[in-house]
């Protein structure tokens, strides 16, 4: 594995700043300064930061939390806002799966495995989420239209299932399943088919669901969870 990830999941430090060690010089394979990049095997290879032995890699960390509204998806907030590290445990190099919108509930996977994380975010892995809005609006017609597709800024839109249907009040329950994962893309296709978002929820990003689970509580993954993400993200590496 590359050597910032190994120093990830020995607990070192984040890959970020495993990235900046490795840049700064400070760590050693073999007694030989590292370089971004660098292929390592834990095993076998003598790992030292400043001068420090590295131990054996931890087991890849997963957590699922049912973000609440008005929390950041981000490690600090320059406004002292409440972030999703507010509400876990932390543990070294653990980071989020994609982002949450600061008033979007639901599912957010966070792990120590960047590799992973990176596999389940990008495009081309087609990971569905399922996202649930309360909206406001003629649903009938936007779930026609979102059928056929919607042009957003940075492209088209056209969903993996949507539906709709009334639950009083002159309100819908809209429910959507995409893959691309965009910035705010369901709040802005919403906007784009005339819908008044009054609350969205992710219920489900790919084989993880958020059942019951509490707002801002979190779970371990199950055992049928991790067997899916193990094979939806060995097949990238």
């Amino acid at each position: 594995m590359r050597i910032q990830r190994a120093l990830a999941r020995a607990g070192v430090a984040s890959r970020r700043r495993a990235e900046e060690l490795v840049a700064a010089g400070r760590v050693l394979v073999n007694g030989v300064p590292a370089h971004l990049g660098q292929i390592v095997h834990p095993g076998a290879d003598a790992i030292a930061v400043d001068g420090q032995p590295v131990g054996a890699a931890v087991t890849d960390h997963w957590i699922v939390l049912n973000k609440p509204a008005g929390v950041i998806t981000t490690r600090r907030d320059p406004r002292g806002r409440r972030t999703v590290f507010d509400l876990i445990d932390d543990v070294p190099g653990l980071t989020y799966v994609g982002r949450l919108d600061y008033l979007t509930e639901g599912v957010l996977l966070l792990t120590t495995d960047g590799t992973a994380a990176h596999v389940l975010m990008h495009p081309s892995s087609e990971i569905e989420r399922t996202y649930v809005a309360t909206v406001r609006g003629d649903a009938a017609a936007a779930v026609r239209q979102a059928r056929r597709g919607v042009q957003l800024e940075d492209g088209l839109v056209v969903p993996r299932d949507v539906e709709a249907a009334p639950i009083g009040q002159g309100q819908w329950e809209l429910t959507v399943t995409i893959t691309e994962g965009k910035h705010r893309e369901v709040r802005r296709l919403c906007k784009a088919l005339d819908l008044f978002v009054d609350r969205l929820v992710r219920t489900r990003f790919g084989p993880v669901t958020l059942g019951t689970l509490a707002p801002g509580t979190t779970r371990a993954l199950t055992a049928r969870e991790r067997t899916i993400i193990q094979a939806l993200t060995n097949v990238e590496r």
